[in-house]
């Protein structure tokens, strides 16, 4: 493959990190053994930390942030895969130690690529992402340790934002009572929209500070941490099922054994980086299948790479609603 291609690359500038669309060509790309035509890029709250330096994300400079991306094989030294094959990438060290998917060509170990399922576009396999990949996660291990929409309520928190607003999705779908939590008191219809029944405003909750507090939730998707997650330990039913994969609202967890061991609370911890690559096959699968969340338009904005410093600005403020999808079609350098 010859030529250039435009790339949004993070580099430290005598200790600060600083971010800008350049022209890069194959060769400066981290290596690996199938080369990608990227249609399309996410960005996660994780990005936003990533590319302005706002957390200790990325391990060496200059680098291509970015954790996931989605597009067509371009070459390939692995037999699993074929030129013109649809495929993505989300996790592992892309976008952290190895150029991710602000670029329109990546080069990725073939471990790391997936097969987009029958059913999915490059451009929904970004709409979905890591927010909804994690958010599948949850869903899955939640529904193996025993959840089901006749547990009860199940609560989203943080339910504006990518994780978030694709669970709502999903689990609305499969026939959940779906609260939404959100501090983004202009947002309850779209909330709605998306079908959470019921909206609790963050700015007028009550959380109490009891070691238990009444009753409410089967089921938690925690984006959030923090406080919230604290609180959402305190008022878990009886057996109830809590998936964190988030830290918008700290990292710190102040709470006490009591939830665990008088109601059986179970507090699983999502990782979508590491994921196993069967498990991970299994879950794309049902993204494009029955978790195929209905309203991928409805949450995704599209942008280019020009516009990602606005985009991760948006995000670093708890702005944001929904996806943010980059696009790399038709962008020369």
């Amino acid at each position: 493959m010859t030529g250039t291609f435009r790339a949004f690359r993070a580099f430290d500038e005598g200790g600060r990190v600083e971010g800008r669309v350049v022209s890069m060509a194959l060769d400066e790309l981290s290596p690996g053994g199938v080369v990608i035509r990227a249609a399309y890029s996410s960005v996660n709250y994780k990005d936003a930390l990533a590319a302005t330096g706002s957390g200790k994300i990325i391990r060496r400079f200059p680098l291509v942030p970015g954790i996931d991306v989605a597009g067509t094989v371009e070459s390939t030294n692995d037999a699993r895969f074929r030129q013109g094959d649809a495929v993505l990438v989300t996790g592992y060290d892309l976008g952290v130690a190895h150029d991710g998917g602000y670029a329109g060509v990546v080069r990725a170990p073939a471990d790391w690529v997936v097969p987009i399922p029958d059913g999915l576009s490059p451009f929904d396999a970004m709409a979905i992402g890591t927010a909804g990949f994690t958010a599948a996660l949850s869903i899955v291990d939640m529904e193996n340790s025993g959840l089901a929409p006749a547990s009860g309520p199940v609560i989203v928190t943080g339910a504006t934002g990518g994780v978030g607003s694709l669970a709502v999705q999903m689990l609305a779908a499969r026939g959940y009572a779906v609260t939404a939590l959100t501090g983004k008191d202009g947002e309850h219809e779209f909330l709605r929209s998306l079908g959470a029944r019921e909206i609790l405003s963050r700015n007028q909750l009550e959380k109490g500070t009891r070691p238990l507090e009444k009753s409410q939730w089967a089921g938690a998707v925690d984006a959030v941490g923090g406080d919230t997650l604290a609180w959402l330990t305190r008022t878990m039913m009886y057996n109830g099922t809590i998936a964190n994969s988030g830290l918008t609202g700290g990292t710190e967890l102040h709470t006490t054994v009591l939830p665990f061991i008088l109601r059986g609370v179970k507090l699983l911890g999502i990782d979508s980086v590491m994921c196993p690559m069967e498990k991970r096959l299994r879950v794309w699968q049902r993204l494009a299948t029955d978790l195929r969340p209905a309203g991928l338009r409805t949450v995704a904005r599209e942008i280019t790479l020009d516009a990602l410093p606005d985009a991760f600005a948006t995000l670093l403020r708890g702005a944001a609603r929904g996806r943010f999808v980059v696009t790399h079609e038709g962008k020369a350098p």
